[in-house]
């Protein structure tokens, strides 16, 4: 909804201010149809010439992705902090044996099942359950915990981040793809040099529309949606720093419940449960973990 906004003003500013000072639209309606086709045509071969297929397919999600914003919400946060409650009291009360039915089979797992949306995202379930069944093999030097949970998360941004570099450096060539659209019109007007001066004057006008749309695609489109995509995406792997800071929390000894805030405090504070919210939930997992044999 944003997006379309900005893309609105974008458009009603550049083009009413140039109507306003006077500027003739029909020149530019003229050479838009040719110069789009230069331009976009040029810049979408680039774009497969330089990207396997699995980055341009995750390029146009990506797109839709941007429009749509952030996948997580308030309470998707508080459910992963009271998830991750429930997962390490069950391995500190139960050892490997409670909690390994649960990693295996998260689907049927009825600590999973009660968060859905969480359960839906399969690199962030198989991320708690990889560790969690590392930590039941005497995996548990917080130290080197963190650093392989670290260097998974990186492992997986960086992954996730191919299809906004991608748009990145479209964005970053449109403008020389402009400059090649303008040439070819001045090249056309140059071969018609023996015309009118009112004709001339229309044909380098057109000629420079090439310039002005490579111009205006990279950076009021292009780049704004690469820009909105990586800030998407970096919400998107913030479950990922919380859970990671749970289960290292829980790796140096602190108590689950101590372990599950010091995690609290890592979430985005524009998403953060207060204290009280989650002091809540966690008395609520408290109870359906109560009513569950171990």
């Amino acid at each position: 909804m944003l997006n379309g906004v900005g893309f609105i003003v974008i458009l009603a500013c550049v083009f009413g201010s140039f109507i306003w000072a006077g500027g003739k639209m029909g020149v530019v309606l003229h050479a838009l149809p040719h110069e789009m086709l230069a331009i976009g045509g040029a810049s979408i071969g680039a774009f497969l010439v330089s990207n396997p297929m699995s980055v341009v397919k995750a390029a146009g999600k990506g797109i839709v992705r941007s429009f749509k914003g952030g996948r997580w919400n308030n309470s998707d946060y508080q459910d992963v902090l009271t998830l991750m409650y429930a997962l390490l009291s069950t391995f500190k009360k139960g050892g490997a044996v409670a909690i390994e039915p649960h990693l295996d089979a998260p689907e049927e797992s009825e600590l999973f099942k009660r968060y859905p949306r969480l359960l839906a995202d399969h690199h962030l379930i198989e991320f708690v359950c990889d560790y969690l069944r590392m930590m039941t093999v005497s995996f548990e030097d917080p130290h080197q915990i963190a650093e392989a949970m670290e260097n998974d998360i990186e492992a997986h941004l960086h992954h996730e981040l191919a299809p906004q570099h991608a748009l990145q450096q479209m964005a970053e060539g449109l403008p020389a793809i402009g400059i090649v659209a303008a040439v070819l019109g001045v090249i056309k007007t140059m071969g018609s040099i023996d015309q009118p001066v009112e004709i001339l004057g229309g044909m380098i006008g057109g000629a420079l529309v090439g310039t002005f749309l490579g111009v205006l695609l990279s950076y009021c489109f292009v780049g704004p949606l690469a820009l909105k995509l990586q800030q998407v995406i970096d919400n998107d792997v913030k479950p990922f720093f919380i859970i990671k800071t749970a289960i290292v929390a829980h790796a140096q000894g602190m108590p689950t419940q101590v372990a599950v805030e010091i995690a609290r405090r890592a979430t985005p504070s524009d998403h953060a449960p207060t204290f009280q919210q989650l002091e809540t939930a966690l008395e609520e997992a408290k109870n359906d973990l109560a009513a569950q044999p171990v």
